[in-house]
């Protein structure tokens, strides 16, 4: 059957196939003026039935043709007999869906509509069905994020079953679940009765499980081949973290059973996880990520049919960087350097050799469908321009098939064999031909994805179908501007607009003291709390007993899942109120948790994290109903020393305002009815088998304290932090306990339980109590006397870690750094890639503890304060590529030797607040922001030899040994590690953070950091020289420590100093003191001097030639 619309008419012209007919250029599918949906024309009602149906037979023709009768899935492509993929499984029903839509408006549709709506159940069912058989990965999923765990994208087409495994498919692939579950999420707000069981719910329940922590999961993407190399590396993806966002957005709060669905069908989603989401999908834009500067899935991410990000800007210039370097003549790119499908290709190799990658440069396949997206993001940005310049150009790359006159949208056009070499040289010159490879099978086959995208765009702009009936749950607006859910639970949605800070948001804040002595003493200094008795009925609960609430959620015996994993509520999530089993609840946030990790003794650090989780809850609350701010304080509070910091913070949040952001102080029972509330409805009858522990208040006979000076402080203990590890050690096991007996130095006992420990085990026997034990109890000991070396040293020993640890981690990877933890120049762990907490916690106790254990905790501080510091000030860290936490705690204790020369100072004995402030001390003297303020009196070469210790760079640096390398076709050698010119400038762009990580690994065999800073500085000035003498060039190999040497050589040799060192054994560790301490642009000259000479020694073709320095 023919469209009744012109548009469609076929033009005769010479075929290039039996089947098939390329269109005439004229024979545009463009032509819808004016708003696409907000103002349709009216037409008749014959008019519309002819065009609907005219779709309703492409529909069956080319999508439901080759649906599966058996388990309801799609191919990919029509010639595919045998496998069914999940995604064009989703896209394809997605096509059905819209046109049932479509046709829901006319009165009589002929049955028409039920059936087609029954197609998409049954598919829709039918993916269900296919992860419901692989449940037992979803569970293990939850402790082991790996790909041989991934839910498989690729199964058997009319079965449903695994048909490849994980080391025959990339299978993970995020955005696939998430696509799901985003899809279904709006086909049962339309109506549709997909999900029919609480088993079923529970599926889905852990399929949000599966993407909450997208944003630290390393995928595969949509493309299923990782990083550009496809190296069969994985990596983390804008696109598929922004999926996971929008997908948790749509699903939280959502009722599975529809209107009429039971409370017990709701699906919850962590807030705090979509929060990290959001900022790290934020933080990615607009590159998609290390390895790719752009990615055209990020087009399906940003717009239709996720709609990811709601701020303009970013959406604007991320879809700018796709039209730039991957728009074509035929379609779009899928990435630079993309050589899938292409006829260069060996597709007999699953993964391409090193440097391979380079082949395909200029001829990579370029695909029609994205023409489409253009389009339909052109209609729900309302951008007429847009729709019509990529309906031209569709309309130019369509093909028909001559048997039944339907128009196909071909997978992708490739560069023909004998013009590949001419494509290369001049992009955008060649003719190309749609792509016949056995990837396509039979050149007619039909690319479903591709036809489900033509088929939504043409009911688009043929006005057959609202944006909104497209969007039911209009995620194509504003997020304040979203319906809220009909229901009583949390919704991201229904917010009002509060300008680009939360200005107008307050937060309630409620504080808890722990007993009525308290009370009354904090009432002496006008700071009105409240006991948890005082509260009631309301129960105020530890987030510990909230996450044994959560793990019934999602459970199902039958399909062995047991709910939601073990995993912390954030600081989000303890803002809500809850509801369970009838009970209110408020929890206090974690930071108030009494915790294994020492942090929780410093008083100071917890009064300054007080102030970052309001500035935090005040950014990113995105709920409806205002957070709740929970402070609870102990009696053990009052005897720190700093508890006074404390005291100024509560009293400055009785003035409504707190770092920027608006607070309620208020008894809890008079904020209620402005707070969110979440209804956890999932637990039926079971409160009395969940023994919740409430707080209780504490009971006491002595009816109080009236001020501060009455409390009986901490004692503080002066003993000399002696190395009692290496005194004794070598003294027999039996000495030491015998030493142990009689030894009052509590610093040297932790150190001698230490070497037992080590020897023996943790159940050697010291006196009544085993080794671990004796140090359990000189740990909580040391945590009460506020003794930090003894503090830090026991904890490290007993291995703790951390809370948390993980999402600090991220958000420095995140931000295009690395991360390392390990021993200076001894050995040491890189993480470029988020990771488990486990992991980072091998890494600290086999890289670290060995060679000083102190170290081990001082790291994981470090991780992070530094976390949390480039989260809220990412460009205090700007010019440092790699986090060394070893590197940090030398320049940490290098700037505590410049700035108290006189008063040697054990990092080890510092408190964690103060190590967080020198921190950030050392930060802001360093910082590439020139600011005489922030020199803090250090002199230059200070300055320097913190920047050579931290490896902070100049602006631009990585991008000039580039341009350095371009022109050294000998490469360069930096100690005995050679950075070759070739395939690296041909495989890398000079702006790659893949280029920047790899010459910055070549600096990490180097450990003086004043060495360090003369290396980035001979780099940056040879990067000069040779930007201001293009003729310049270096034949040979160039080695940059005999630059060093050189420049070192001369300034010897001007001062009449060259008799008295020796310079043949020139190294690192040589006393460069003299020269580097010289005024600056004195030590730019000699190392530029060193840099002619050297180009003047014959390195160069010419002689004789002004090199230009100026």
């Amino acid at each position: 059957m023919r469209s009744p619309s012109s548009k469609h008419k076929k033009l005769p012209m010479h075929s290039t196939d039996n089947n098939i007919t390329n269109p005439s250029p004229k024979s545009s599918l463009a032509g819808v003026e004016g708003d696409y949906v907000n103002h349709i024309k009216p037409s008749s009602r014959q008019d519309t039935i002819d065009q609907l149906d005219y779709y309703y037979g492409l529909v069956k023709r080319q999508l439901l043709r080759y649906q599966s009768p058996t388990s309801h899935l799609f191919p990919a492509k029509s010639s595919n007999t045998e496998q069914a993929s999940i995604r064009d499984s989703i896209y394809s029903s997605a096509a059905v869906w819209s046109l049932y839509q479509a046709y829901r408006r006319l009165d009589d549709d002929r049955g028409k509509s039920y059936e087609l709506g029954q197609s998409v159940v049954a598919c829709m069912r039918g993916v269900l069905a296919t992860w419901m058989r692989q449940s037992p990965k979803l569970e293990q999923w939850k402790s082991q994020h790996c790909p041989k765990l991934a839910l498989h994208t690729v199964v058997g087409l009319h079965t449903g079953e695994e048909v490849l495994d994980y080391k025959q498919y990339n299978h993970l692939q995020m955005d696939v679940v998430c696509l799901y579950l985003l899809y279904l999420v709006q086909m049962i707000t339309s109506g549709l009765e997909i999900i029919y069981s609480m088993e079923e719910v529970a599926l889905i329940q852990n399929l949000v499980y599966y993407i909450e922590r997208a944003y630290r999961t390393p995928d595969f993407g949509t493309w299923g081949r990782g990083t550009k190399y496809n190296d069969g590396n994985p990596e983390v993806s804008a696109s598929a973290i922004g999926m996971a966002k929008a997908a948790l957005e749509a699903v939280n709060g959502f009722n599975l059973f529809g209107e009429r669905g039971s409370n017990y069908s709701v699906i919850y989603a962590d807030i705090d996880a979509h929060n990290r989401n959001r900022s790290i999908f934020e933080t990615l834009l607009p590159r998609e990520s290390n390895t790719k500067n752009t990615d055209v899935s990020l087009l399906s991410t940003i717009s239709y049919p996720a709609f990811a990000t709601q701020n303009e800007e970013l959406y604007n210039v991320t879809k700018a960087r796709v039209v730039k370097y991957l728009k074509g003549e035929y379609g779009f790119k899928r990435f630079i350097m993309d050589g899938y499908g292409t006829e260069m290709e060996d597709n007999q190799r699953r993964y391409y050799q090193k440097g391979e990658t380079l082949e395909f440069e200029n001829v990579e396949n370029e695909w029609p469908i994205f023409y489409i997206l253009m389009i339909i993001d052109g209609v729900f940005k309302d951008i007429p321009d847009q729709v019509s310049e990529y309906q031209e150009l569709l309309s130019n790359r369509m093909v028909y098939d001559q048997l039944s006159g339907d128009p196909l949208v071909p997978m992708m056009y490739a560069v023909p064999t004998d013009a590949m070499k001419k494509e290369k040289i001049k992009p955008k010159t060649q003719k190309r031909k749609i792509t016949s490879s056995n990837l396509l099978g039979m050149p007619n086959d039909v690319f479903l994805w591709g036809q489900a995208m033509f088929i939504i765009s043409e009911l688009l702009t043929n006005n057959l179908l609202h944006m909104y009936e497209l969007d039911p749950i209009k995620r194509y607006l504003p997020c304040y501007a979203r319906p809220k859910p009909v229901g009583r639970y949390s919704s991201f949605l229904g917010m009002a607009p509060r300008g680009t800070a939360a200005s107008d948001l307050v937060i309630q804040v409620v504080m808890i003291a722990e007993s009525t002595r308290l009370q009354c003493m904090l009432a002496n200094y006008g700071i009105q709390t409240q006991t948890p008795t005082e509260v009631e009925p309301v129960q105020i609960w530890p987030p510990s007993e909230l996450v044994r609430v959560f793990q019934s959620m999602g459970k199902s015996s039958k399909l062995q899942l047991n709910g939601r994993p073990n995993r912390p509520i954030g600081s989000l999530g303890t803002s809500k109120l809850y509801r369970v089993c009838g009970k209110t609840v408020l929890c206090y946030p974690i930071i108030f948790s009494a915790s294994e990790f020492y942090l929780s003794h410093d008083m100071a650090l917890l009064t300054e994290d007080m102030r970052d989780e309001l500035k935090f809850i005040g950014k990113y609350w995105r709920l409806v109903g205002r957070p709740t701010f929970c402070i609870l304080i102990s009696e053990q509070d009052m005897r720190d020393p700093q508890f006074s910091e404390m005291l100024k913070f509560l009293a400055e949040l009785r003035h409504g305002h707190c770092e920027g952001v608006k607070v309620r102080l208020g008894r809890l029972q008079n904020l209620l009815s402005s707070s969110c509330i979440e209804h956890l409805d999932f637990l039926p009858g079971q409160d009395s088998s969940l023994e919740i522990q409430p707080i209780q208040e504490l009971k006491h006979l002595y009816a109080g304290y009236q001020s501060l000076t009455d409390i009986p402080k901490i004692l503080e203990i002066h003993e000399d932090l002696a190395d009692f590890a290496t005194q004794y050690q070598h003294t027999s096991s039996r000495d030491i306990v015998e030493i142990l007996r009689s030894l009052q130095h509590v610093y040297g006992a932790i150190q001698l339980c230490g070497i037992l420990l080590h020897r023996e085990g943790p159940d050697f026997q010291v006196g009544e109590l085993s080794v671990k034990e004796k140090l359990e109890h000189m740990n909580r000991e040391a945590g009460h006397l506020r003794y930090w070396a003894a503090l830090r040293y026991s904890s490290s020993l007993l291995k703790q870690l951390v809370d948390s640890i993980s999402p600090y981690a991220t958000q420095i990877i995140v931000n295009g750094k690395t991360l390392t933890v390990g021993t200076v120049g001894v050995v040491f762990e890189e993480f470029d890639k988020p990771c488990a907490p486990q992991e980072i916690h091998k890494a600290l106790y086999t890289k670290v503890q060995p060679y000083n254990i102190i170290g081990a905790v001082l790291q994981q501080e470090l991780i992070l304060y530094c976390g949390k510091i480039i989260a809220s000030k990412p460009e205090m860290f700007d010019g440092i590529l790699c986090l060394r936490m070893s590197r940090i705690i030398q320049a940490i204790e290098m700037y505590l030797g410049f700035t108290n020369p006189k008063e040697p100072s054990h990092i080890e004995n510092i408190a964690p607040s103060k190590i967080r402030e020198i921190l950030v001390s050392v930060l802001e003297v360093t910082g590439l922001n020139d600011d005489p303020k922030k020199t803090r009196n250090l002199s230059s070469h200070q300055i320097n030899s913190l920047n050579g210790c931290l490896l902070r760079v100049p602006y631009n640096f990585f991008p000039s040994v580039f341009h350095i390398l371009e022109r050294c076709p000998g490469g360069l050698t930096f100690l005995n590690r050679h950075l070759p010119q070739q395939p690296t400038i041909e495989m890398m762009d000079p702006k790659e953070l893949s280029f920047f990580h790899m010459v910055e690994g070549f600096f990490a065999q180097y450990s003086v950091p004043d060495y360090l800073f003369l290396m980035v500085r001979v780099l940056t000035i040879l990067s000069t020289v040779l930007k201001r003498n293009p003729e310049l060039t270096f034949s040979k190999e160039l080695k940059m420590d005999d630059l060093i040497k050189d420049s070192v050589k001369i300034f010897l040799k001007d001062h009449k100093l060259l008799q008295e060192v020796d310079l043949s054994q020139f190294s690192e560790h040589m006393d460069l003191d003299r020269f580097l301490t010289l005024d600056q642009a004195v030590l730019d000259s000699y190392i530029a001097r060193a840099i002619v000479n050297l180009l003047l020694v014959g390195e160069i073709g010419q002689m004789g030639m002004e090199c230009k320095l100026q």
